[in-house]
């Protein structure tokens, strides 16, 4: 069985939460046109992190937890291709925010490590 787990005191979890308004500021510069195209499926796969991290904090066992962890490191690393794209497509500089991710996912690894040595 785990500790219980605040996710609002997870450092990861206000990390993924900056990372989401980040996202949010960044496609009010994307063209309407993608309102249901990349900024939908951005919106969602940065929401999905912190959702995670917190999802994973309220299940009953340390490998419960693990599994949802490492859906928000896999969501973390879909939204690191669209804000590739982002910057490919409509010339939109995502490197502030990739920085961010890039920093997150080593921080979610490291989280994962020290509830598997417990």
């Amino acid at each position: 069985m785990k500790r219980g787990h605040n996710f609002r005191e997870l450092k990861i979890w206000k990390e993924a939460i900056s990372v989401v308004k980040a996202v949010y500021v960044l496609n009010s510069n994307l063209p309407d046109t993608e309102k249901y195209g990349l900024k939908s499926q951005m919106n969602r796969a940065a929401v999905s992190i912190p959702s995670n991290i917190a999802e994973g904090t309220g299940r009953t066992s340390e490998k419960e937890f693990i599994h949802f962890l490492r859906i928000a490191v896999s969501s973390s690393y879909e939204l690191e291709t669209q804000l590739v794209l982002v910057e490919e497509l409509f010339e939109i500089s995502t490197e502030e925010l990739r920085l961010k991710l890039n920093n997150l996912q080593p921080m979610i690894g490291a989280f994962i490590r020290s509830l598997k040595d417990e």
